[in-house]
């Protein structure tokens, strides 16, 4: 059945052999996109008669939307496809829907028995969220008559009043809070991606590649809580270095460019992951490299910048030049994740890449690859556990970081109930004078509001413990809610 589907502009410059006459007069088309406003990366999408809209073109490309996140904009634009689709089989375009549609459309997304492929009220918010933000561009630039989403009249989480749109899925689950024990993590490192057995041995014949890659970017997202691009887009100048002096932890900083909230924020790595990295940079990277550096993969790359040297101190800023001899400048904490792949430094035996994670083309190993690879070792994990365990770990990276969060408010709870001896009232004292354990975890986080760390990602009521028998006891949670009464087996 014909339907739209989103074409992503791509991000290397177009190339026109001469032996393919179709394409004949596009060898500009690059040119053309940058007068237009279309950027590398931008979504384009077409319609089942192949065409495109222009107006939807110009909303993709040239509105708020752009200035989403990736991963926003990915999530997004799959949403309006499947909108699109829903009014293409009743004869009409998106800029003709009415609100019966909409209401229509709720039905069969979440209810209709004739949906194979229902979702979830949190789905259905989320697409209902981005169809409001392309019907109320739309409105302001008057591009419908009215607008589909009807709206309704709610109380901020200030207080203030808002208007929500009242399709809008009530008691929809916020976040399917998901975590591993330390030792259920372990086993599925071990298994799914160094490629051990069900007893733990190494496997026979194993053809993993990159292991010890993956094994420091999955302990990193459990030692810190990153999120998985703000790991994935690190320099490899951003990493703490191990010292001889050096404690069980050492902190980094996170460029305000790569987080969620586009606040610069401090994270910890114990010594331990920190060292990994290390191992992973000296051995099968720094090999990556040489192999690219001898086939000269980065010579014909179409956009490069060499770093060549770094200014400042509380405002870092990168000096750099590309292969055009242009020569520029940009501070650390404003280099967006795709500026990041580009950038080099020159190494002995030429340029190397300063991401920090390279694929075996010594290459940047994209951010959203890396959910291939948590899949990949979850599904490995299922094999060779199957017969041994009746539930296999399983792992995302976002689960790391719930895994992260939940121990850490376990910790600080015990030290400041058990190891400092605080009474109620010294319990208060300490919370004035240098926070609440929650706050703390919200900081370590990244979280804007306490209330994501309180009600979302802690919530005691949805946290799901996977991959081994029971290792958490819950007892009787004590007058502050929190689950310090879990108890993580090591």
């Amino acid at each position: 059945m014909a339907s739209w589907r989103t074409y992503w502009v791509p991000k290397r410059r177009v190339v026109v052999p001469d032996r393919i006459p179709v394409l004949a007069g596009w060898a500009d088309l690059a040119e053309r996109e940058e007068r237009t406003g279309i950027r590398p990366g931008d979504p384009i999408l077409l319609s089942p008669d192949h065409r495109v809209d222009e107006i939807l073109s110009l909303y993709l490309c040239r509105s708020s939307f752009a200035r989403l996140e990736h991963e926003s904009k990915r999530n997004y634009t799959g949403d309006y496809c499947v909108f699109c689709n829903f009014l293409w089989s009743r004869g009409k375009s998106w800029n003709e829907a009415t609100a019966d549609d909409l209401w229509d459309y709720e039905d069969w997304r979440t209810r209709s028995p004739r949906n194979p492929k229902k979702v979830g009220g949190a789905r259905w918010n989320r697409e209902l969220a981005a169809l409001t933000k392309l019907y109320s561009w739309a409105i302001n630039h008057e591009y419908v008559l009215a607008n589909p989403i009807v709206l309704r009249s709610a109380i901020g989480r200030n207080g203030e009043m808002i208007s929500v749109p009242a399709a809008r899925a009530k008691h929809a689950k916020t976040s399917d809070v998901r975590w591993l024990t330390p030792r259920a993590y372990r086993r599925w490192v071990d298994v799914g991606l160094r490629g051990h057995t069900a007893r733990g041995l190494p496997a026979p014949g194993w053809a993993g590649r990159l292991d010890d890659r993956n094994a420091a970017y999955a302990d990193l997202l459990f030692s810190s809580g990153l999120r998985l691009t703000e790991a994935a887009s690190l320099l490899t100048f951003e990493v703490p270095r191990t010292r001889l002096d050096g404690g069980r932890y050492y902190c980094g900083r996170l460029a305000r460019a790569v987080t969620k909230s586009k606040r610069a924020r401090t994270f910890y790595a114990s010594a331990v992951v920190v060292g990994d990295i290390e191992g992973y940079t000296e051995s099968s990277r720094a090999r990556a490299v040489r192999r690219a550096q001898a086939a000269g993969r980065y010579e014909r790359l179409t956009e490069r910048r060499l770093v060549t040297h770094q200014t400042g101190r509380l405002r870092r800023l990168l000096h750099w030049c590309d292969q055009d001899g242009v020569i520029g400048q940009t501070p650390l904490s404003e280099a967006t994740v795709d500026e990041r792949m580009t950038y080099f430094t020159e190494g002995p035996a030429g340029p190397e890449p300063l991401w920090l994670w390279l694929n075996e083309s010594g290459l940047p190993f994209r951010p959203a690859s890396w959910e291939n690879v948590f899949r990949a070792a979850s599904e490995r994990c299922a094999t060779v556990l199957a017969e041994v365990m009746a539930e296999p770990p399983f792992a995302t990276a976002h689960m790391a970081r719930h895994s992260f969060a939940l121990a850490m408010l376990v910790v600080l709870n015990h030290l400041m109930d058990q190891r400092m001896g605080l009474t109620p009232e010294d319990r208060r004292d300490f919370r004035q004078l240098y926070g609440d354990p929650w706050r703390m975890v919200q900081d370590l986080l990244g979280h804007a509001e306490l209330e994501t760390t309180r009600e979302i990602y802690l919530n005691p009521r949805e946290l799901h413990q996977t991959g081994e028998n029971p290792q958490v006891t819950r007892s009787e949670r004590g007058p502050t809610g929190s689950p310090s009464s879990y108890n993580l087996a090591a």
